[in-house]
């Protein structure tokens, strides 16, 4: 149905405003459903989106997060449907709307978002995802940029070029202005000269930088000024960096090989003038020096060598080896064996949550501010999905830094390495940005605590001086050898000077200090104590609301009209936060932060939970079987994994068992790699050809031997994994001793799916690879927090009832609250078959 997708993007110094149009038509002589899917980069705002269908436009509104789903809760009364429109990839989130098209007609989408550019490592980049599934009739990327520093270069590239399409992108730059220009025919885009599948699926990037005569430039357009500064290649300043690394058990495997790896070219690259030193922690610390020592060739050979011989071992205790750098870092300083004129950095590097030592996040982060005192910089680096993100992220922001997300994936030693990169040369410390008083206000950040070679720093602010003709600004530093001053001059331009540049996007200073005040201030709120934080999030919802920015604190509501009936229906596009997940459907009070959640578990008596991140949404169901049975959950014939549960029940009373049923027993096997593991309440046993290892719950353990790997938290958790793109965790649930109903049970949760052929089955397996429904007439029921649907699955009615499970990976005691649609009767509609279908003979069961 796609005929048009065109892709507009126009930037102006730095500030890239984009519009997306595309067209669908129906020439069917049925109706038929038309998708528009956009891929977005995170650090984008959406600022507007609309859709005209049969001459009808259908705008989206951006509104406080309250008064939208109050707009919600009024459309479920009605019994209209709704849905949420966000979802997250790795550079990426996803807005997704559809719509029905009649027959012989068509649809427009248009949707608006702007972002800041940042310079990285010497360049700006913009990221643009084509992913249009299907040949389009008329595909277009134009890429208009105004610089008035002038452009240095430019470059696009796609990763889906071949030798055909190279020319199709065009690309020029002279003086102030650049262009870009991507515009191939429909058979250029065919995978093959009779093909109708398509080449375009990947990314586009253009890249490019700005003549640098002077530090700085300074942009004043319409009462708004923005200041860009980066000044010219300058010496080193010495970088102290305490490395404090993960080894816990969970880091096996690839993990820690790409650490090592990564670590390995770091210190290939490391200056002579530098200090470093290594902490290694699992539930213990282990200290590489007893001091920071210099970076001589003698140095660096001997720590490559400890690196090399980096083993993993017990649980995550992230509070001491971090007290550790911080004392480290302070006796260096004391006792002046480092640079006076020198940068403290520490680089935190984990793949789990705080369980050893002291393990609450709050105090973690108490103690790493108090002993830092501003005197160091924290960066933590998340590696993997299973990591406290929302933790780490205010653990650095509090102390200087910033946190970043090193994605398991195979360039995630080149994730490692890049974030090394960025910040391998600082060349000044203790920045100060300083404007005159009476003439400026509602300043952005002003000082900063190091400037490394290839980023800059930016600032924006407002004139309150309408009659003013010109003012200076001074930059005061310390560079490596001496303190530095830059003074800039600056014209403020009158209205008819800015009108004749003929800008691309005339209120830019406007909406890049709304856009960099509204990032700073959600920023701030991250770590600001209750009184603070009130204010913070009022002044960035305000700043979200006048310039009609979707930020975590507002959310766009569209209304489009359903097929039959032409009621409407209400969707909620919302901004993605790392970290954090949410739900149209239920209101905030009733949905928790989670930082992750898994594809698919099963957990309690027992409750079966699907995530279906295309709709950003659960589907549960509970099987009732009697204890003993034992079921098929996951079942792989191609890779030859299987893992099936047996059931127990509660303990009699007064000869009567109640009919509540948990897992008590898992069985995983790996043909392929001659392994079975059996998971009981009391014991973890691993079978490999003939050698068996048995793991006890009250003590951590862990093995790992050709690509499969298990760690044992103790009297907690078990997590294995097969390769990359296989990972379960079974969590123990332990009851008080002597309790005269329960028992102790176990829950299961796969964390990582994506190496599972098309053929995996069972339970859980059979929805890896996504499910297909659409929910509809959602309508009260007696109980106003359950409200009852129809959901249509292959091309089936079933009643649902929205409901909330627990996700007990993070609390094992209480849970967290994980909004879902029920299917009732044992599944039944949503899962192949019947459940007794899944009744396998043996723990350790799989098909040949």
């Amino acid at each position: 149905m796609l005929t048009i997708i065109i892709i507009n993007s126009q930037v102006t110094s730095r500030f890239a405003h984009n519009v997306i149009t595309s067209r669908a038509v129906n020439r069917a002589n049925v109706s038929k459903e038309a998708f528009f899917n956009v891929d977005l980069p995170k650090t984008a705002f959406i600022t507007n989106f609309s859709m005209i269908l049969d001459g009808v436009t259908y705008p989206g509104v951006i509104k406080e997060k309250e008064a939208a789903k109050k707009q919600y809760e009024k459309a479920v009364s009605r019994g209209q449907t709704a849905g949420l429109v966000r979802a997250s990839g790795r550079k990426t989130e996803k807005f997704t709307v559809s719509v029905n098209v009649a027959s012989e007609s068509k649809v427009t989408f248009e949707l608006v978002y702007e972002e800041m550019l940042k310079r990285h490592l010497g360049k700006y980049e913009m990221f643009i995802k084509v992913q249009p599934k299907t040949l389009i009739r008329k595909y277009e990327i134009e890429v208009d940029i105004h610089e008035p520093q002038g452009i240095s270069f430019l470059d696009a590239q796609a990763s889906f070029l071949t030798n055909d399409l190279l020319p199709t992108i065009q690309k020029s730059f002279s003086g102030e202005k650049g262009h870009v220009s991507f515009k191939p025919t429909i058979d250029q885009q065919r995978s093959c000269a009779v093909c109708e599948t398509t080449l375009l699926d990947g990314d586009f990037t253009v890249t490019y930088d700005v003549n640098r005569e002077s530090p700085g430039n300074i942009q004043v357009v319409n009462g708004y000024f923005v200041h860009f500064f980066s000044p010219p290649k300058l010496t080193g300043v010495p970088k102290n960096v305490v490395y404090v690394i993960d080894r816990s058990g969970s880091m096996s495997g690839r993990k820690m090989e790409q650490t090592k790896g990564a670590l390995l070219r770091i210190l290939n690259d490391t200056s002579e003038h530098d200090h470093f030193n290594f902490i290694l922690f699992d539930h213990r610390i282990i200290v590489w020096k007893d001091s920071l020592v210099k970076a001589t060739p003698e140095n660096l050979k001997e720590a490559q060598e400890f690196v090399k011989n980096i083993n993993t071992d017990g649980w995550t205790n992230i509070n001491d080896p971090l007290l550790k750098a911080v004392e480290l870092l302070n006796t260096a300083h004391e006792k002046q064996t480092v640079p006076e004129r020198s940068v403290s950095l520490i680089v935190l590097l984990t793949d789990g949550q705080a369980n050893g030592g002291e393990s609450n996040p709050s105090k973690i982060q108490e103690n790493a501010k108090k002993a830092i005192q501003g005197k160091s910089t924290l960066y933590s680096l998340g590696f993997g999905s299973g990591v406290d993100y929302p933790f780490l992220e205010k653990l650095a922001l509090e102390n200087s830094g910033v946190a970043r997300r090193i994605y398991e994936d195979s360039d995630a030693d080149l994730q490692l390495q890049g974030f090394y990169n960025e910040i391998a040369n600082p060349t000044l410390i203790d920045i100060e940005m300083q404007y005159p008083e009476n003439a400026i206000a509602d300043l952005t950040q002003i000082n900063f605590k190091h400037y490394f070679e290839g980023s800059e720093i930016v600032v924006a602010g407002r004139l309150t001086d309408n009659d003013l003709n010109s003012f200076t600004v001074d930059v005061k530093a310390e560079g490596a050898d001496e303190s530095k001053k830059y003074t800039e001059n600056v014209h403020v331009q009158s209205e008819d000077d800015v009108s004749k540049q003929k800008y691309i996007f005339g209120d830019f200073t406007e909406r890049l200090w709304a856009y960099l005040t509204i990032q700073q201030l959600l920023e701030k709120r991250l770590y600001a104590d209750p009184s603070e934080k009130a204010n913070l999030t009022a002044q960035a919802l305000d700043l979200s609301l006048k310039f009609k920015f979707v930020t975590p604190l507002t959310s766009m509501v569209v209304t489009k009209p359903e097929e039959k009936e032409k009621e409407e229906e209400t969707l909620i596009a919302d901004k993605f936060v790392d970290g954090q997940t949410s739900s149209s459907y239920v209101s905030q009070s009733q949905t928790q932060s989670v930082s992750y959640q898994p594809p698919a578990f099963v957990d309690s008596d027992p409750h079966f939970v699907i995530n279906v991140p295309q709709k950003n949404d659960m589907l549960c169901f509970n099987i009732q079987e009697k204890p003993g049975v034992i079921l098929n959950l996951i079942e792989d014939r191609q890779l030859g994994i299987a893992v099936n549960g047996e059931l127990i029940g509660n303990k009699k009373i007064n000869n009567v068992i109640s009919n509540e049923t948990y897992f008590g027993r898992f069985g995983i096997v790996n043909r392929e790699m001659k392994i079975a593991i059996e998971v009981t309440t009391d014991k973890i046993i691993v079978l490999n050809y003939k050698n068996k290892k048995t793991f006890s719950w009250q003590k951590t353990g862990s093995i790992s031997n050709e690509g499969f790997n298990l760690v044992v938290n103790k009297r907690s958790n078990v997590t294995l994994s097969f390769g990359e793109g296989a990972t379960f965790v079974i969590i123990l649930h332990e009851v008080w001793k002597g309790h005269p109903l329960h028992r102790n049970f176990l829950g299961f949760y796969t964390l990582d799916d994506h190496t599972f052929s098309k053929g995996v089955h069972g339970l859980l397996g059979q929805f890896f690879h996504g499910i297909n429904y659409e929910i509809s007439n959602v309508h009260e029921t007696e109980n106003p927090d359950k409200p009852d649907a129809t959901m249509k699955v292959k091309n089936k009615l079933l009643t649902v009832t929205r409901g909330v499970q627990r996700d007990y990976r993070k609390d094992h005691k209480n849970g967290i609250k994980i909004p879902c649609w029920f299917v009732h009767f044992n599944g039944e509609g949503l899962i192949d078959g019947t459940h007794t279908d899944y009744i396998v003979p043996d723990i350790f069961s799989i098909a040949f």
